[in-house]
Order: C-alpha cells, then sequence, then structure tokens
C-alpha cells in the first residue's frame, strides 16, 4: 500500500496544549485535516470568561474548520464525519472516550497520541502519575484506538528520561514535542502499513484517574521522598496545597531530606533556606509558596508574613 499524503483525507482530535505539536506535525507533513474537532469553550479564571481550547485557537489560525460537539454520540457529528469519510483520525489528549459508532467510521481507524509507555499508565493523567510514583523514564506511544481506555495496539513507542526536578507543566512540553516528533517519523509508515500495531502486554498494565482538586492535598503523613514528587506533579495544575489556620496554601517547590523526624505535619524551622515541615519519613523544605489572592513568594517572604515556628500544618 502507498498512500499519498496529500490525498489522504484526516479528521484531528485534541484539546489542550499537549496536542498542539501533533496537529502540527500534520501541516508539516503536507497534511491540512478536514475539520478538527475539540472540546466546547469553558470558563476560567476569576472572570469565568470564556475560553477556546489551545487547539482551537491553532485550527482558526490556520484556517481549519473546527467542530465542539457536547458528545461524540451526536448523530449531527456521527453524519459529519461519514459525509467526510475519513481515512483515519488523529487524536492526541481530546479529553472524551470514542464510542463504537465513529471509532469504526474511518477507513483505517483511530490513531492516538498518548503520553505515556503503554501499558504503563492509561487513562487521564499519565504525565503527573509517572513524576509522581519517581518514573525515570516515559514517552509517547501511538496506538489504534478501541473502546477500552488505551487498551489498543501499539504501534510505536518514543521515550525521554525524566529529569528528577521535573514539574508536570514542563513535562508536559516536552511530550507534547514528542508526540509531534512522532507522527512525524511514523504517520505515513503507520497508514501504509510498514508499520504493524502489536497487542499492549497486560502484565505491565498500570491505570490513572482525572485529577480532582484534593487529590493534590498534601498528606504530611506520607514521606518527604514522595512529598518533593507529588508538589512537581501538581505544578500548576491543580497545584499542591495544605492548609494553615483558615488559609489553603499552595507549595510551588519544594525539596526533601531523610534526616529529621517529628510529629507530621509540624514546622520544625523556617527561614531563608526554606520552611522545614516534618513528615512521615524526613522533612519537605517548602521553598515557593502562595497563600489565596497573593503573590507567589520564596519562604523568607512566606516566613516574614507569619510567624510559622512550632505550627502545626493539616
Amino acid at each position: 500500500m502507498n498512500i499519498n499524503l496529500n490525498d489522504c483525507r484526516v479528521i484531528f482530535a485534541g484539546t489542550p496544549e499537549f496536542s498542539v505539536p501533533s496537529l502540527n506535525a500534520l501541516l508539516d507533513i503536507g497534511i491540512t485535516p478536514k475539520a478538527v474537532i475539540t472540546q466546547p469553550d469553558r470558563r476560567a479564571g476569576r472572570g469565568k470568561q470564556l475560553r477556546k481550547s489551545p487547539i482551537k485557537i491553532f485550527a482558526e489560525e490556520h484556517h481549519i474548520p473546527v467542530w465542539q460537539p457536547s458528545s461524540l454520540s451526536n448523530d449531527q457529528l456521527v453524519q459529519d464525519l461519514k459525509s467526510i469519510k475519513p481515512d483515519i483520525i488523529v487524536v492526541a489528549a481530546y479529553g472524551m472516550l470514542f464510542p463504537k459508532e465513529v471509532l469504526n467510521i474511518p477507513k483505517f481507524g483511530c490513531l492516538n497520541v498518548h503520553a505515556s509507555l503503554l501499558p504503563r499508565w492509561r487513562g487521564a493523567s499519565p504525565i503527573q502519575a509517572s513524576i509522581l510514583h519517581g518514573d525515570k523514564v516515559t514517552g509517547v506511544s501511538l496506538m489504534k484506538m478501541e473502546i477500552g481506555l488505551d487498551t489498543g495496539p501499539i504501534y510505536t513507542q518514543h521515550k525521554i528520561d525524566i529529569d528528577q526536578s521535573e514539574i508536570a507543566d514542563k513535562l508536559n512540553m516536552c511530550l507534547g514535542e514528542l508526540g509531534g516528533l512522532a507522527l512525524k517519523a511514523d504517520f505515513q509508515s503507520i497508514l501504509n502499513g510498514v508499520i504493524q500495531s502489536n497487542d499492549q502486554n497486560q502484565d505491565g498494565v498500570t491505570l490513572t484517574k482525572k485529577i480532582k482538586k484534593s487529590d493534590a492535598k498534601i498528606d504530611w503523613n506520607k514521606s518527604a521522598d514522595y512529598l518533593s514528587r507529588h508538589v512537581r506533579a501538581y505544578n500548576s495544575s491543580p497545584g499542591a496545597y495544605f492548609n494553615l489556620e483558615n488559609e489553603m496554601i499552595k507549595c510551588w517547590s519544594a525539596e526533601y531530606t531523610n534526616k529529621i523526624s517529628a510529629i507530621s505535619g509540624r514546622v520544625i524551622e523556617a527561614g531563608a533556606s526554606g520552611i522545614k515541615v516534618s513528615c512521615g519519613h524526613g522533612a519537605l523544605i517548602m521553598k515557593i509558596l502562595q497563600r489565596p489572592g497573593r503573590n507567589i513568594v520564596t519562604a523568607a517572604e512566606f516566613s516574614r508574613q507569619i510567624n510559622l515556628k512550632d505550627l502545626q500544618l493539616t
């Protein structure tokens, strides 16, 4: 099989910043999707203004039609897809499961750019999970989609090392770029059948879930090294936090030491070198913090705002 990319009828589906390099990669190899599917505009920020998704902004800048169905089971969407007769749908962090009826429409199925080395970290938050669990390596998987959640056979995987000071936002950006490079390298070979897919190894399956704000709350009974990863995994959304009296405090940067042990959540010392808090094992040294409605500050500045000596954090 030898498909001319100029004649390939592609639909793209994506929503966040992670998706943009993948769409851009298609343009770079000569494919302009017939349409981009993205989630409806959402209200965000203090003013709760409607905001376009990053992929919608990019698509509009490149004059690509944008569809924003509230559901992929929408009858009109299904008819619109069937009328285009796509050869393939490329998906990168769209954010909704594809029903069987949509999966069956494209001639060569649906190709997903997933931000982990499947079968590790299937699901909605693989980037955060890889940091939280101390993975040394991650990457992107190009996989054929099926009804199950990220269960489809894998075409190719591209790996990168995880820096042990990496925050989720930066890793998200790196993996988004890697996804674009993977599509440039492999898309035509996948389409032409040169690269075949292989079933996932069921022994290595791990799952992630959609992140809730409560997941980012710091549990001082955990070990300090785990909590340092916790801070990085939830930077910047939703942001790791703890309670100090009646305030919810965000922690944006922290280190750890295994040398100190006291009552979990007790402030041991506070000053220019950081705010040191005892954990289930060791101590977390918080470097950058933020009070509600205030600017992000160093630990030294935070310590000047509040007398932390011997306080108990929750």
